[in-house]
This record gives structure tokens, C-alpha cells and sequence, in this order.
């Protein structure tokens, strides 16, 4: 086979990737140039010299970012709960000549917690919103980057952020209607004819609960797209207030982890 014909036998295709020689590999997707268009406005906040660095791409797909941060130097495991995806990535890999710097493993997001390595860069694109359990999937991510993630979801409309009291009274939840507060809608059905988009956050709550898992964002260099980094102020990094949750979650021991969660719960409504 030609090498259109190899593309055709390994489609469909979702990302559109521009191979050594020019082919494409979705010319005519209905998004465009789709995520070229979409690497444009992130690639010039990234390092161009990504050599020693060890990245994780979830949810991969084909593995158009995977291959341009492993063209910049960066050795990158990409993850993806789709065999036909990782079958295009593979070979993608090996048209760009860059199989030796990429891995491609079925897994999913929820799995990065039993790996015994962490990430200098962690690129989560596209992925959340899929997801029944989108804060469990930021905080596994949360304790396995050191550097950089790079974060986008599907959003509410709006970028307002309300000032939120460090406690609201049980009897004063009308702060929660507020524009601005955070929120994130469910979607119970379909959006775009998808039924796996469950959610929608708002920007108040993307922001807050990347704070909630230890991260600050530092830069938004595109609509719904957040660089964040590991915030060694931020008292919440350490999980205590759920790392029993998230090891039960993750299918490990969780007992001795529950100590901290439990003392002096509903101590306040009861004294």
C-alpha cells in the first residue's frame, strides 16, 4: 500500500496530522486543521528544548501533540482508552522516525495513579468533560506532575469570578447562585451528539478546583486552555483533607489515611 492507502486503512481519523512528506491524514475534518489550529496558540508557551524531559499526553488519541513534543525532545507516554487510536499513533510515530521516543499504552486516566513515575510535563486536553469523575482524574494528575500541566476542557459560557467567603453558613447558600461562583453543569444527555460530554465548568470552577488539587495557573494562552503548575504554597497539595478518598478510589490501602479525614468531623454542629 501507498501511504494513502495505509491512512485510509487506519481510519477513521480525528486528528489531523501533517506527516514528513506533506500527506494529511484528515484534510477535510469538520473542525479544519484540527488540533494544529489549537497547538498554534499553546506551542510558543512551551520550552523548545523539551530534552529530559518526561511527559505524559492523556487521552492521545492519534498523537498529534504527543509528536510535537517528542520532535522538541521530550520522551512522552501517551495513554488512551482506544486501541484504534493507538494504532494511528504508533504508526505516526514511525513516520516521524520518532518510535524511540514514544510509548503508547492503553490505560485509563484513572490508572496514572498506580505508576510509579512522575511527570515533568502532564498534557490533559479533551479529556475531563468525558469523564464521570473529572476532580478524581485532576487530583491523581496533580501528585504525579513536577513542572507543567497543560489543561483544557469544554466550558460554561463566561469568565467571571466571584469573591467566595472561606465559609458559607449552612442557612446562606444563595452565595452559590452568584455569577461567578463555581459551578459546572452536568449534562444528562448529549451535547454535540456525544452522550459521553458530561460536564461543563465554569472558569470560576476550572480555577478553583485546580487550586483545590495543589496547582496554580500561570498562564491562558487560548480560550478554555490553562497552564498550571504545582503551587508549593497552596496547603491543599498535600490532600489531606482527602487522600483517604483518593487511595480507596485508586484501589489502595486507605485506613491509616482516613485518621486525618475523620478527627473532628461534625464536631462543629455538635458542641
Amino acid at each position: 500500500m501507498d501511504l494513502t492507502q495505509e491512512i485510509a486503512s487506519l481510519g477513521p481519523w480525528f486528528h489531523n496530522l501533517h506527516l514528513p512528506d506533506g500527506t494529511q491524514t484528515a484534510p477535510n475534518h469538520s473542525l479544519g486543521d484540527f488540533p494544529s489550529f489549537k497547538w498554534q496558540h499553546i506551542q510558543h508557551h512551551i520550552p523548545q528544548d523539551l530534552n529530559g524531559w518526561r511527559v505524559l499526553d492523556v487521552g492521545c488519541n492519534a498523537g498529534f501533540y504527543t509528536m510535537e513534543l517528542a520532535k522538541r525532545g521530550a520522551t512522552v507516554l501517551g495513554i488512551d482508552v482506544d486501541p484504534h487510536y493507538l494504532r494511528q499513533a504508533q504508526w505516526v510515530a514511525e513516520q516521524f522516525g520518532l518510535d524511540d521516543k514514544v510509548e503508547f499504552r492503553q490505560m485509563q486516566v484513572y490508572d496514572v495513579a498506580h505508576l510509579q513515575e512522575k511527570f515533568d510535563l502532564i498534557w490533559y486536553m479533551g479529556v475531563m468533560y468525558h469523564l464521570r469523575y473529572p476532580l478524581l482524574s485532576l487530583d491523581i494528575l496533580s501528585q504525579k506532575v513536577t513542572r507543567l500541566m497543560v489543561f483544557q476542557t469544554l466550558t460554561m459560557p463566561g469568565e467571571e469570578v466571584a469573591e467566595i467567603p472561606n465559609d458559607i453558613e449552612f442557612n446562606e447558600r444563595e452565595v452559590m447562585l452568584e455569577q461567578g461562583y463555581p459551578k459546572m453543569a452536568f449534562i444528562e444527555h448529549k451535547l454535540a451528539g456525544d452522550v459521553t460530554n458530561w460536564w461543563a465548568p465554569n472558569h470560576a470552577c476550572i480555577e478553583a478546583m485546580l487550586r483545590s488539587c495543589g496547582l496554580k495557573v500561570t498562564q491562558k494562552p487560548d480560550h478554555e486552555i490553562y497552564l498550571c503548575e504545582p503551587d508549593p504554597n497552596n496547603q491543599n497539595s498535600t490532600h489531606t483533607w482527602n487522600s483517604s478518598e483518593l487511595l480507596s478510589a485508586t484501589g489502595q490501602a486507605w485506613q491509616e489515611a482516613v485518621a486525618a479525614k475523620v478527627e473532628g468531623k461534625n464536631r462543629t454542629l455538635t458542641r
